[in-house]
């Protein structure tokens, strides 16, 4: 088969114009960037934080993980200026009335840790709402560093920094995407600003790679839990909430904190195929429907399967579920498997699915490797 030209990403510059009033989104420039189906290694929800800034000086660099867009008030303002929802650095000068202008090494930076390690495929940094005042260029870098180091610690010269995305000039009020192909384990980013300005929101696309070390100590963990490396493969729809929501951390906090699809009007069902987190042998189920309540799944069936051409294997039967609930299930015997579907009847919603078993000898040698592999 003829391999395909490799699509390039959409790529935006310079200034947007100043703000004309109404939709503060109507001129937002953005696109669909291909590795968005990886899981965002920087939600806070994962446990992600910005440790650390040289500056801060206009907008806090928290700012920088919170969910959803960034909004905009153009009557916000404070003692220090105009508030932005972003984290916004002060002007950078030079070092005289000569020359007021900022050397082309002068940057600025913040230190993000990710909520759970893993390979990094692309990283949006998003300007919205930055018309004038964005950086003229942007680079991240990526460190695996053990533990829960300091942002002192992080800054030492003993850390190996890997270069994710090089110096490059970026637009202002767009998602400035870039893909990544580096194939390593980092924990942190190094997110760098040149020579100053405002981002708005960042986002990091991965896979999440676990600790083989730590799940094995753990023993009984949920084996397809997001943070444990648990991955959501495909879908039967995606119209009001995403998937891999039934995976999060934590239970539901609100009705789109979970999987709903949007109403059948036929005689179909919908599902989600997971992949394990490596091989595992399942014990145990929770089904919950936490907020869904006029629109929970009537039923719901699991199955699981070993290896990618095994065969289905019914391991919960069609099961009545209430709304707004959380099911538990003792399996009567152990299931081994690599990966899970969930079948829901006929549609509406799930909020999580937790499966609970520990990894098989094949299963740890697997995440081993892998790990191995990847420098962690």
């Amino acid at each position: 088969m003829t391999a395909q030209p490799e699509v390039p990403l959409a790529s935006f510059a310079g200034d947007a114009n100043p703000y004309p009033g109404g939709d503060p989104y109507a001129d937002y420039r953005t696109a669909d960037f291909p590795f968005e189906q990886y899981v965002n290694l920087a939600d806070r929800q994962l446990g992600a934080g910005v440790v650390a800034a040289n500056d801060e000086f206009f907008a806090q660099r928290e700012n920088l993980l919170l969910p959803g867009r960034a909004e905009f008030d153009p009557e916000h303002f404070g003692h220090k200026g105009k508030i932005m929802d972003g984290w916004e650095t002060r002007r950078r000068r030079g070092a005289s009335a000569e020359h007021p202008w900022p050397t082309d090494e002068d940057h600025d930076w913040a230190l993000v840790r990710l909520g759970a390690p893993g390979v990094v495929r692309g990283v949006v940094v998003d300007t919205a709402h930055f018309r004038g005042n964005y950086p003229q260029a942007v680079s991240v870098e990526g460190a695996s560093v053990p533990g829960s180091p300091s942002p002192e610690e992080l800054l030492g010269g003993d850390v190996k920094w890997t270069t994710l995305v090089p110096r490059t000039a970026v637009g202002g009020h767009a998602a400035n995407g870039f893909a990544v192909s580096v194939e390593q384990h980092f924990t942190h980013l190094r997110v760098n600003q040149h020579p100053d300005g405002g981002i708005a929101r960042l986002r990091v696309y991965g896979e999440v790679a676990p600790d083989p070390e730590w799940l094995t100590v753990l023993g009984t963990f949920d084996v397809v839990a997001l943070e444990n490396g648990g991955q959501v493969e495909d879908a039967s729809n995606l119209f009001y909430s995403p998937a891999t929501n039934t995976i999060q951390p934590g239970r539901s906090r609100k009705m789109d904190d979970g999987w709903e699809t949007r109403r059948r009007r036929d005689t179909g069902h919908d599902w989600i195929r997971y992949r394990l987190a490596a091989r595992s042998e399942v014990r145990a189920i929770e089904i919950d429907t936490a907020y869904l309540k006029g629109n929970s799944a009537g039923w719901a069936s699991v199955w699981a399967r070993d290896g990618s051409a095994g065969d289905w294997v019914e391991v919960l039967p069609r099961t009545r579920l209430q709304p707004d609930t959380n099911h538990r299930f003792v399996l009567p015997a152990p299931v081994v498997g690599t990966h899970a579907r969930v079948d829901i009847f006929p549609d509406g919603g799930i909020s999580r699915l937790r499966l609970f078993g520990s990894l098989t000898e094949e299963g740890s040698a697997e995440l081993r490797a892998r790990r191995q592999e990847l420098g962690g």
